[in-house]
């Protein structure tokens, strides 16, 4: 018996040293300890011993068993010390090549517009104010003095929610909800989103918009044309033309479209709208159209963003396409 265990222990010993994989050596580990294994079948044979040839044959299987058992353990452990060491050398990282910086995260060309409109206005003292995106039709349409049977309200033109609920299609809500809150005189730029059924070159279903809303004693419309002039003067940098329209608002009257002359593109391009705030809007707000008066407009900011960065295309805001925004 002790010498078919020694002979198995040698055996293991030479084969278990050649093996380089942990797979060869588990199917390896299964010839000797498996349920097929050498030991397992001498253990198997214990029963035909006599009682006492039976506890000394057992023992020395047993020792035998440690011993190969170790053998695996052991080279096992090696194998896998191995490998860590090899992977560890393939993936050395050179800390003397050169590497490329990461990219500069900056800020989106309609963040950087609205932050300039507001900063500019800020600067002639009018206060930022902002409101829900899901707006009621008493705050967008009839606070504004915008009839009932009026096209701004058709479904073609708004995303109703419900029957009383609907995505806000300017930001004008917004003077209505400041002025029940805190009064005139009053002050104020409101830029948000705002949402509308559109989708092409030039209009998308969501856009951005700042209003503007001055309401107090003695205010005139030259107050507010000598405003945008300063407005658009600094913020193109440069003195700009602009071009009053006569037009029609059902929260202004009068009411004007404005134009800003662009020489590099040879025409005028529309830019805003604006107008004396309507009374009704005052009375809607319970002030005294005969006591105060006051002016508004609205402008769109991805506009803005176009005419000021030369963008062709206003869909390029909304794509998010790295090449083009690394450009700013």
């Amino acid at each position: 018996m002790q010498q078919a265990l020694d002979a198995i222990l040698a055996r293991a010993t030479e084969e278990v040293a050649q093996v380089q994989t942990t797979h060869d050596l588990a199917q390896l580990k299964a010839v000797f300890l498996g349920k097929s294994g050498e030991i397992t079948q001498l253990l198997r044979q214990l029963g035909r011993l006599l009682a006492d040839e039976r506890k000394a044959a057992g023992a020395q299987i047993n020792i035998t068993k440690q011993a190969v058992q170790a053998l695996f353990f052991n080279r096992e452990s090696d194998i896998k010390e191995l490998a860590l060491t090899e992977r560890l050398a393939a993936e050395t990282i050179d800390v003397t090549l050169p590497v490329s910086p990461d990219p500069m995260a900056r800020l989106h060309p309609l963040t950087t517009t609205q932050e300039r409109a507001m900063e500019l206005f800020s600067s002639m003292g009018f206060r930022v104010a902002s409101g829900p995106d899901i707006e009621t039709q008493a705050y967008n349409f009839d606070a504004l003095n915008i009839p009932e049977n009026h096209p701004a309200r058709a479904m073609q033109d708004t995303f109703y929610i419900d029957d009383t609920h609907l995505l806000r299609t300017q930001t004008s809500p917004v003077q209505i909800r400041e002025m029940r809150e805190h009064g005139v005189p009053i002050r104020l730029i409101a830029p948000g989103r705002v949402y509308r059924c559109d989708s092409d070159q030039t209009h998308t279903p969501m856009f951005h918009q700042m209003e503007g809303l001055m309401i107090d004693k003695d205010i005139t419309f030259a107050q507010l044309k000598t405003l945008l002039q300063h407005f658009f003067n600094r913020f193109f940098d440069r003195e700009m033309r602009l071009r009053f329209r006569a037009s029609y608002f059902p929260f202004t009257e009068p009411s004007a479209e404005v134009d800003v002359w662009m020489p590099e593109k040879n025409a005028w391009l529309e830019v805003l709208g604006c107008g004396m705030v309507h009374p009704n809007v005052l009375r809607e707000v319970s002030v005294d159209p005969d006591e105060y008066v006051g002016f508004a407009f609205g402008m769109g900011l991805d506009r803005l963003a176009m005419l000021y960065y030369g963008i062709t295309d206003l869909r390029s805001l909304f794509a998010n396409e790295l090449a083009f925004l690394s450009q700013f």
